[in-house]
């Protein structure tokens, strides 16, 4: 047996929060404008929330009203300083991504992870800690005691083919008033209990609030910044990432739509060639439409790539096929985006 390791982080914390914003901003800009350019970036912290980056679009955007409403349903009443600093998109960039040149909006290397684990392709451990933050920012709704600020770890046993078999350590960090801990520890505590009984886990010991108190949380207490959680938002560390942030990006930027292509590629050569697990990566250079290389790795080796498959991951055939510019952004960013939440609307059916 080896130990290791994965995290997600809260919709409250910090970092997400930024994510939020940045992909209800780029779901905005595209109810108005489904060409428009965007690689909108968020920093937040100590009432203040600077937005910067690029957009080009014809939208029309209340940039502070859905900031407002953004943060109101995470949780988070205060009063901000919210500065607006977007600029055009770079004439330099799109020339590479303009309706007659549909090239990928940068360059870089994508990938995309499936395995047999769950029902959901996803390792057991990950599947656990998001249905945790899902449950949690429901509770936290209900629950006053409960703030919207926290983060979760699962430190495991695993097996030769990396199958986690019990949970060693399970932490969780979590804002809450302070007033009422035996309270919110015994009702997190249970629900863990509850989520990993569905999956035969057993947990030999809770570390909650390891430092001994969390009261202050947010912007107040930390500052937050789009696309600095990207190893939460991809595989939280079971399989590799390229490196590129998603939210604020709209689906000509392949380092968004590429990887959720690879996910679904991932998905298809897991079922066909009866696999444990499935790598995929895609690389592309900015402006050009064809990928560079596709790359499938698995626990058999790896497999062969179709020229068809070259033609697949142009940008503007992934955007089409996936109907990337009538996605709610927004939503993905929450709890991490995989599994896709449209997986099944592609006849991936995990029930």
């Amino acid at each position: 047996m080896k130990l290791y390791s994965n995290e997600i982080v809260f919709r409250g914390h910090p970092d997400k929060v930024c994510d939020q914003i940045s992909d209800a901003l780029l779901d905005a800009y595209l109810k108005e404008d489904k060409s428009s350019r965007c690689a909108i970036e968020v920093l937040g912290g100590k009432n203040k929330i600077f937005i910067t980056g690029e957009v080009t679009s014809k939208g029309k955007v209340d940039i502070e009203k859905i900031v407002n409403r953004v943060l109101k349903d995470i949780g988070y009443n205060d009063e901000y300083d919210i500065i607006n600093n977007l600029g055009l998109q770079s004439e330099d960039i799109a020339l590479g991504t303009s309706e007659n040149k549909l090239g990928a909006g940068d360059q870089g290397m994508m990938f995309g992870y499936a395995c047999s684990d769950t029902k959901e392709l996803l390792p057991t451990a990950m599947v656990i800690l998001q249905r945790l933050s899902i449950w949690y920012d429901k509770m936290r709704k209900e629950c006053s005691y409960l703030r919207p600020d926290g983060k979760a770890q699962i430190t495991g046993y695993y097996d030769d083919d990396m199958r986690l078999k019990k949970i060693k350590y399970f932490t969780i960090s979590y804002q809450n008033d302070e007033k009422h801990r035996d309270y919110t520890d015994k009702l997190i505590k249970d629900k863990c209990i509850e989520i990993c009984n569905l999956y035969n886990i057993e947990i030999e010991e809770f570390l909650i609030n390891p430092t001994g108190r969390f009261c202050l949380g947010g912007f107040e207490a930390d500052a937050g910044l789009t696309g600095r959680k990207i190893v939460a938002d991809s595989y939280q560390s079971f399989a590799k990432v390229g490196g590129g942030a998603f939210s604020g990006k709209d689906p000509s930027k392949v380092d968004r739509s590429a990887a959720y292509k690879a996910r679904l590629i991932a998905i298809d050569y897991l079922r066909k060639n009866n696999l444990k697990w499935c790598t995929v990566q895609l690389s592309y250079a900015i402006g050009l439409e064809e990928p560079l290389s596709i790359y499938i790795d698995s626990n058999k080796g790896n497999l062969e790539v179709s020229r068809t498959l070259y033609e697949e991951c142009k940008p503007h055939n992934i955007i089409k096929d996936l109907n990337l510019k009538n996605r709610n952004y927004e939503k993905m960013a929450q709890y991490g985006h995989f599994p896709l939440y449209w997986e099944k609307e592609n006849k991936r059916d995990f029930n």
